[in-house]
């Protein structure tokens, strides 16, 4: 199975959350609301992460059967 899409996803998941993660370390987030938005919005490209990692691992132990 070609990866490269799955590659492609999780570059643009981690450039997301480097950009978010930069706001939260520079203090720029405009209230605690914000900060709060910011924070669950970097656990859940984690997550998304982490369930692309599995679905890669998945596909790859399929593909050696």
């Amino acid at each position: 199975m070609d990866t490269s899409a799955f590659s492609l996803l999780n570059s643009k998941l981690e450039d997301r959350k480097k950009e978010l993660i930069e706001i939260l370390s520079d203090g720029s987030a405009k209230s605690y609301d914000h900060y709060k938005e910011l924070c669950g919005t970097i656990r859940g490209l984690l997550t998304a992460q982490l369930e692309l990692g599995d679905l890669v691992r998945r596909n790859k132990e399929n593909d050696d059967d």
